[in-house]
């Protein structure tokens, strides 16, 4: 095995890519499993199933990089929710609930479970996000511009980073982050945890 980086490669930015940060991550995620091997990111996911989770949890104590899954570290859960990811039934069960009530509220009503609501993420994630506007927006959605991600708070733009976000105006065009269907329920009432 080889010697352990610092900082290790677990950090995942509103695009969805996972790198070296030095700064601490406020929500911890993972990607259905183990994704590493020797400290370093061998693949992008284990299984569709990409999660939030809370940092800490009935006592629970992992070794980081460790046997069984990875541990991915996000800013927020805008940010997490940008990359693709989902609260997670486990550790977030009420926010789970929240977020597939809205979920199903932003896509038509009809209830959804995790595995509906991961293929969908799958495939969302694979597509080139579309241009939109500041009024197809809700507050913790984020959108790319001039190779930067940017929060839409409900009421202004910030700029993301790994230690937080700055105050800032985009540039059109405005390439949505967030996934459509998560897009969908935010608009419908799901209330994202954001760092500003």
């Amino acid at each position: 095995m080889s010697s352990r980086p610092s900082p290790l490669p677990n950090r995942v930015t509103p695009f969805g890519e996972i790198v070296a940060a030095a700064a601490q991550g406020g929500w911890l995620g993972n990607r259905g499993g183990r994704i590493h091997r020797d400290w370093r990111i061998v693949r992008r996911q284990a299984s569709p199933r990409w999660i939030i989770c809370r940092l800490e949890f009935k006592g629970r104590r992992r070794t980081v990089m460790g046997d069984g899954y990875t541990e991915l570290f996000f800013l927020d859960e805008a940010t997490a929710l940008a990359a693709g990811h989902r609260p997670c039934y486990e550790c977030r069960r009420d926010a789970a609930k929240a977020f597939a009530a809205a979920w199903a509220a932003g896509r038509g009503g009809a209830r959804v479970t995790a595995d509906e609501m991961d293929a969908v993420l799958k495939m969302e994630r694979r597509a080139q996000g579309p241009t939109v506007a500041h009024a197809d927006l809700a507050p913790g959605a984020m959108v790319a511009a001039g190779g930067d991600a940017f929060l839409f708070d409900g009421s202004g733009f910030h700029r993301w980073s790994f230690t937080g976000y700055a105050p800032a105006a985009p540039k059109a065009p405005l390439t949505l982050l967030t996934p459509a269907s998560t897009l969908a329920a935010l608009r419908a009432g799901y209330r994202a945890e954001m760092r500003v």
